[in-house]
């Protein structure tokens, strides 16, 4: 029997194909079975065309056939079959796709479409066996043949015996090694567990022999084990199902099947369309945060799937970053895939995709905060800090997507408020939007600054994450309201009579702020009269765009390159302790230089900053009580 080269370039662009395109060896199963599927798709277009030719779906089937004895894994189908004309053009030209010339010549738009359209995915067949084996019958001849090769050498073609239509191909295991198992290809879990996760949505029946216990009949009390065979895959995925055939719990279940997570997700988004780029997807908005969320190990993506065959794990290209949190999967039969299947061509029709889903998840957001207000506050605590960043990354591009999903706890509220819901709240005379930070809510309640916006009856926002004031500088305003911080330098709340007081005490007292500034050095750029304190008798203030807790986030960085706010230490010249600051400015310049310190460390634990130095801050306090 004569060996016939490929009509490829060489034998090292076979074993190029063999060990470099796939990056798995398991998925040379999923390159057959779609081969498979794609064969008894063609016999369905000739159906289409043909009168004499009848599709009976129910009696088309793709068979795994593993015999551990001979070591052989047969992968059988029902399909179209091979001529030997067919068997040199489609396997003995690597590269070369019959399934591709096929579609071509019988396009159509009924919604089955032919994947094989490189013609190297047979040829994984080789990473895993040392010997190939085609035995094919085709459509309407009366001969069968039998194409066989061990590799890069060469193929044969002969005719052989084969009774029905269709293919089976036949591999030889390759013997395992150190680093190799090959037998894991011929176990029954393993083979199973390949097929549910690449090919469960073909849509013919993959079948196999399986293990199964049953009763003895004469002995219901003993098991025996029998070869029974059984449907593999699913066939039809829940995405190409009629919505109104679903039901909430088909969703739930189909999120624990994929193992989406261990929670119940709070809200499925199923996509179907049928326009230029014809997709499906079924996304998840999960309830808790995975527990590797924000570290580098996180690897965001849908599944993507190309006509019901998954070809990749995570497709991270398909979701902005700001929407990483979401779980599911994408179904298309128009994208560009690469040689391998494994990866993506970056083309119009991933960023289509990506860009239409984009727009769903967040109307799907919107809805949720909408109509389901305590479960998207139930996302939003575990993700919230993810649409923050959003906000705050490549520059604010996204501020405009995400600014209406934000919420932030309401002084007046107690709550958690959308920004809209703060700004549809506020009195006609109020021009900001203001905001407190802090470690905690109950820390922020405390703080000296909020006195005068909160006699003003204005809500103040409360930022308690580090994120937080990063993003609202970044988004500067909404809707045409700026944000201002309790803690700014000027608050820009207009009090004619309060004003005309705090200038005439500011010229009254210059001196002695002049004099508390030197004692201070340079740890203050000011020390002025407060016009926002009501009861306490010092705070920090900050003039310019750096805050003060800006200035804790930035030094606590790993790179801390030693940022600093430009603070104003503000007096309450109606408070008791701005009398002992004045007798002692004109009686006791050293008494001054105490109640200075004491008063600039006050204000800094109150901002949660720490003292420069405890030991002469706590000498300080036991010198007053002296």
């Amino acid at each position: 029997m004569e060996k016939k080269q490929f009509q490829a370039e060489s034998k090292r662009l076979l074993e190029m194909m063999i060990n470099s395109i796939y990056s798995q060896r398991e998925v040379f199963l999923r390159e057959l079975i779609s081969n498979a599927s794609d064969a008894i798709d063609k016999l369905y277009y000739k159906a289409l065309t043909d009168a004499t030719l009848t599709f009976n779906k129910e009696s088309y089937y793709i068979k795994i056939i593993p015999n551990k004895e001979e070591r052989t894994l047969t992968i059988m189908d029902t399909g179209i079959g091979m001529t030997a004309e067919e068997l040199e053009t489609n396997l003995g030209t690597i590269a070369k796709s019959g399934s591709l010339a096929f579609k071509k010549e019988n396009e159509t738009k009924d919604g089955h479409d032919i994947i094989g359209q490189f013609g190297v995915g047979f040829y994984a067949a080789f990473m895993v066996a040392d010997v190939v084996t085609v035995n094919s019958k085709a459509l309407g001849s009366n001969q069968a043949y039998k194409w066989q090769s061990e590799g890069a050498d060469g193929y044969s073609i002969e005719g052989t015996d084969k009774e029905t239509i269709g293919t089976e191909i036949i591999l030889k295991l390759k013997e395992n090694s150190e680093d190799e198992n090959y037998d894991e290809f011929l176990e029954e879990y393993r083979l199973k567990a390949i097929i549910k996760k690449y090919s469960d949505f073909i849509r013919y029946p993959i079948k196999m022999d399986v293990t199964t216990s049953k009763p003895k009949e004469e002995n219901e009390n003993e098991n025996v084990e029998v070869l029974e065979e059984q449907i593999i895959n699913s066939m039809v995925p829940i995405w190409r199902k009629n919505k109104n055939e679903l039901k909430a719990e088909d969703y739930e279940n189909f999120y624990n099947e994929k193992h989406y997570g261990f929670d119940k997700p709070l809200k499925h988004i199923h996509v179907s369309v049928d326009g230029t780029v014809r997709y499906n997807a079924l996304l998840y908005i999960p309830e808790n945060i995975p527990f590797d969320y924000y570290s580098k190990e996180y690897e965001k993506g849908l599944e993507l799937y190309s006509s019901g065959v998954l070809i990749m794990d995570k497709c991270g290209d398909l979701l902005p970053d700001h929407f990483s949190f979401v779980k599911g999967l994408v179904d298309s039969e128009d994208l560009s895939l690469n040689i391998s299947r494994e990866m993506l061509q970056q083309d119009r029709q991933l960023k289509f995709i990506s860009k239409n889903l984009a727009k769903k998840i967040k109307s799907a957001l919107q809805s949720m905060l909408k109509d389901a207000r305590e479960n998207y506050e139930t996302f939003f605590k575990a993700f919230g800090r993810q649409l923050k960043y959003g906000v705050y990354a490549d520059f604010g591009a996204n501020k405009e997507t995400l600014q209406d999903l934000l919420l932030f706890y309401s002084s007046k509220e107690k709550k958690l408020v959308s920004l809209e819901e703060y700004v549809t709240n506020m009195p006609e005379d109020q021009k900001y939007i203001y905001y407190a930070t802090g470690d905690s809510i109950e820390r922020i309640d405390k703080l000296p600054q909020t006195e005068l916006v909160t006699d003003k009856g204005y809500e103040i926002l409360y930022f308690t994450e580090d994120i937080d004031e990063f993003a609202i500088k970044m988004l500067m305003t909404y809707k045409e309201k700026e944000f201002r911080s309790v803690s700014s330098g000027d608050l820009g709340i207009d009090n004619e009579k309060e004003d005309s007081k705090t200038e005439s005490e500011l010229e009254e007292y210059k001196e002695l702020f002049d004099a508390m500034k030197e004692i201070l050095g340079g740890k203050v750029t000011d020390v002025r009269v407060s016009k926002r304190l009501r009861s306490h008798p010092v705070c920090l203030s900050a003039d310019g765009e750096i805050t003060i807790e800006m200035e804790k986030i930035l030094n606590a960085m790993p790179d801390n390159q030693g940022v600093k706010a430009n603070k104003v230490l503000e007096i309450n010249t109606k408070h008791d302790v701005f009398n002992s600051l004045k007798s002692s400015y004109k009686e006791d310049r050293e008494k001054l230089a105490l109640f200075t310190n004491i008063l600039f460390n006050q204000a800094l634990l109150i901002e949660g900053l720490s003292v420069e130095d405890p030991v002469d801050f706590a000498n300080d306090i036991c010198k007053v009580m002296v």
